[in-house]
Order: C-alpha cells, then structure tokens, then sequence
C-alpha cells in the first residue's frame, strides 16, 4: 500500500465555480498508483467542493443563482458578519456543500463519469488563493 499526498493552490474569483478536473487527474496520473481511492479536501470555511456536470456552462449558473437565492446576502438576517456582509452567507454555502471528495482511481487515473467534473465553489465576494490537499492510497 502507498500513500501520496500534496497540497494544491488554486486562484479564485469571486463566487466562482471553476473547474479543477484538470489539475487532480494531472496529479494522479503522476503518483504511480494505479488502483486506489483519491481524497480530495479544501481547509476552508467560505469555500467548498463539489462533483457535478462539466459539459453545460448553464448548469454552473444556476447552481450559482440557487445557491444566492438559498443564502442571501443581507446582514440583517445574520449575526455573524465579520468579513462583511458575504461572510456568513459563505458559511452556510459551505456548509450544504462538501469540503471532501473521495474518488476511485483506476488504472492511474480518477474514475469520473462521462458528464462528471470536480469543481472549487468559491462563495466570498473577493478572490482568494484556495488551498486543497490531495491524498492518494492504494497500490
């Protein structure tokens, strides 16, 4: 059994949702594992991840207008408003989201399906340089 592990960084924009496929399986790919299990985590609380459709832009926009009309952005509504008045709201988007993902890996490369892409769900209203640590374990 092997375990591989790194710490990735990844530049946001505000409230975006991007696309992070890429990065991880270029990773994998590298790590000379060929069957095991990919643990893919964000140490944030205004940040999370999620597995969803990669093909349609339109899936991402309303994923992202569905999420602002769930949380809305109004101070008075919360107690918590530190960091201004999308601190909050950050967190509970956080919150109904992931911040794990566990991922098969097969011959050295994640087992995603066809339509299916891993995505960083920024949720503050200012970029940020998102941290993501991936562990991989298998043989």
């Amino acid at each position: 059994m092997r375990i591989a592990q790194t710490r990735l960084s990844i530049e946001t924009a505000p409230r975006e949702i991007k696309e992070i496929s890429a990065q991880i399986a270029h990773w994998v790919e590298h790590q000379s594992i060929a069957l095991g299990l990919l643990t893919v985590y964000i140490p944030h609380t205004s940040a999370s991840l999620l597995i969803q459709e990669n093909a349609s832009p339109d899936v991402l926009h309303d994923l992202v207008a569905f999420l602002r009309r769930l949380v809305p952005e109004d101070t008075a509504l919360y107690r918590h408003n530190d960091e201004g008045p999308d601190d909050m709201p950050a967190h509970i988007k956080s919150a109904l989201t992931q911040v794990q993902l566990t991922i098969p890996v097969t011959d050295g490369r994640i087992q995603l399906g066809v339509w299916q892409g891993i995505f960083l769900l920024e949720h503050c209203a200012t970029p940020h340089t998102r941290s993501l640590i991936l562990t991989l374990l298998g043989e």
